[in-house]
């Protein structure tokens, strides 16, 4: 392979392979493979194709398969052993196709239609610690799934295997809430994303079907009102905006959207804006089947868009039977109706915010100010320009946290909610607190914002976990290695873990991004009700080798 041939890739890689095969052809050439040949055509290939893999190489006792995504990887996988384990049921055990699958991300390289390298040995290599009707993951396939789909996994150890120099961390999957089997693996702590409770629900952005690329914010603007009228109830299960719009513009599958998202029920729909003619489609969908449960056409006046989006969500809680308490009656009551021209300015600054940069945030104060002169009693533009965030950096902790809980006690699903009032409890020193917050918000936000593990990295810090803190900072760096915060705290944590060298590493790649980082200048900035937080933080750094 010339040098000019070579191309490298980061994909997720799934090994499989069937258990005993030649003991299989031995018994029954013919059958054997008549039942594998039934078995890719009915359960893998549908399951792959899905789920976007590629098949890269099919022999006869196994396959290897390229996806894009981990996610996918996973739930393509778990979907295949379930669809096996049932068409075993009954059958006699020298009928039945068992297979053992290994899932790896990591760096590949591509020759043509084939790949190669130790992203592909690493899957095959852990497909072969799997037991028979099993899954068995790498560390950094466990890594990029673990907060994303609701699996119990049991932590396998490291173990040394064939032709890879340093010993493999794997994670077993647990299907169907078995035991761990402890199969030539050491047992380990059972790992599961705990099970909602509630009904839970994903709404996918609306479809803009306007044929202008300008009326965007529009289609986007009534999924995002409808997310925020259901997250106000207390017995439903919301995903927030920045999870469920992370699919807008792709094919998708909505069961495997479900899975990721750990939701029972997906929203999907259209907007067609005409002059002032406004039509709304809707479904909701089983995402355990993908079957529709209700769907609803509305075609009407611009000014009725308020009405339109009361009636979808009262659809949704009758179809779902939940339960509405006199808070939650009172919470989804619209108590004014909006000037349609001041719902387009806020439609339009809610937007900009989405951008998060600081022409997007000045943009979207003017039009939240143009849309107060319409209506100057509009309380969602007044609660746009000024969140309970503020607060914090005025050093009104307090404030910050009551604001932040009647932000919750309004809206009990709220994502930003939830991260504004953990924020707060981290620099008002509740961080166990914090902690459970966090978790809650993570779960509102399957894919949250890599800022989210810089605040779950600080709780612990607080406590003095500084393994858990240091693992979620790595996590933090791989998705923005350029965080300056980031690496700060990273060395810290080396510090106070008595890693000097690993932390002098970190301080110099502070210093690369940030040659003019001051303690000071944070000491002045981070509110801290209590100082030993912050000097907890500094202490690590000197052990590592700051000079302040």
């Amino acid at each position: 392979m010339s040098d000019e041939r070579v191309q490298r890739r980061l994909s997720a890689i799934l090994a499989a392979d069937v258990v005993g095969y030649s003991r299989l052809m031995g018994l029954d050439e013919v059958g054997t493979l008549a039942r594998l040949k039934s078995c890719r055509a009915e359960v893998i290939d549908p399951h792959v194709a899905g789920h976007g893999g590629r098949m890269v190489k099919l022999m006869g006792d196994g396959a290897l398969i390229e996806f894009a995504s981990a996610v996918d990887a996973v739930v393509c996988a778990i979907e295949i052993q379930n669809d096996m384990a049932e068409r075993n049921a009954g059958l006699p055990e020298a009928e039945r196709i068992l297979f053992r699958i290994g899932i790896n991300v990591g760096d590949i390289i591509v020759d043509g239609d084939d790949i190669y390298g130790d992203g592909v040995n690493i899957a095959a290599r852990v497909e072969a610690l799997a037991e028979p009707g099993g899954i068995h993951l790498s560390h950094t396939a466990w890594d990029q799934v673990r907060d994303r789909i609701p699996i119990s996994i049991e932590d396998a150890g490291d173990q040394s295997v064939k032709n890879i120099a340093r010993p493999i961390r794997v994670f077993r999957v647990i299907l169907n809430d078995d035991v761990p089997s402890g199969s030539g693996a050491r047992a380990g702590t059972a790992i599961k994303a705990p099970p909602v409770k509630k009904s839970s629900i994903a709404v996918l952005a609306f479809d803009n079907m306007s044929g202008d690329a300008d009326q965007e914010y529009f289609s986007d603007g009534i999924g995002e009102d409808i997310i925020t009228d259901l997250s106000k109830l207390s017995d439903l299960h919301v995903i927030a905006r920045n999870s469920s719009f992370a699919y807008k513009n792709q094919s998708i599958s909505i069961p495997a959207v479900a899975a990721e998202l750990g939701v029972r029920y997906v929203l999907e729909g259209s907007v067609r804006r005409a002059g002032n003619r406004v039509r709304v489609n809707a479904q909701l969908i089983d995402g355990e089947n993908g079957g529709h449960i209700w769907a609803e056409r509305f075609d009407r006046d611009l000014t009725d868009i308020f009405a339109v989006q009361d009636e979808l969500t009262q659809h949704i809680v009758a179809a779902l039977k939940i339960h509405l308490t006199p808070d939650d009656e009172d919470r989804l009551a619209h108590k004014t109706t909006i000037d349609i021209d001041a719902y387009n300015l806020f439609l339009r600054a809610r937007e900009q915010t989405w951008f998060h940069t600081r022409l997007g945030n000045i943009e979207a104060r003017k039009l939240l100010e143009s849309a107060l002169e319409i209506e100057p009693e509009y309380a969602a533009a007044h609660a746009r320009i000024a969140l309970g965030v503020a607060s914090i950096w005025s050093r009104d902790l307090p404030r910050a946290l009551a604001e932040s809980e009647r932000c919750l006690a309004l809206q009990p699903g709220s994502p930003e909610g939830c991260l504004a009032l953990a924020h707060a409890q981290i620099f008002d020193g509740q961080a166990e607190a914090a902690l459970d917050t966090i978790d809650t918000y993570m779960k509102l936000d399957p894919h949250y914002p890599d800022l989210t593990l810089h605040f779950l990295a600080e709780a612990h810090i607080s406590l003095g976990q500084y393994e858990d803190a240091l693992a979620a900072l790595l996590r933090r760096l791989e998705r923005n290695p350029t965080s300056a915060t980031g690496h700060a705290l990273i060395a810290s944590c080396y510090g106070n873990l008595g890693r000097i060298d690993e932390g002098r590493a970190a301080l110099d790649s502070l210093h690369r991004i940030d040659p003019d980082f001051s303690i000071e200048r944070r000491r002045n900035t981070l509110p801290f009700r209590n100082p030993e937080d912050f000097e907890r933080r500094i202490d690590g750094m000197r052990k590592a080798g700051l000079n302040v």
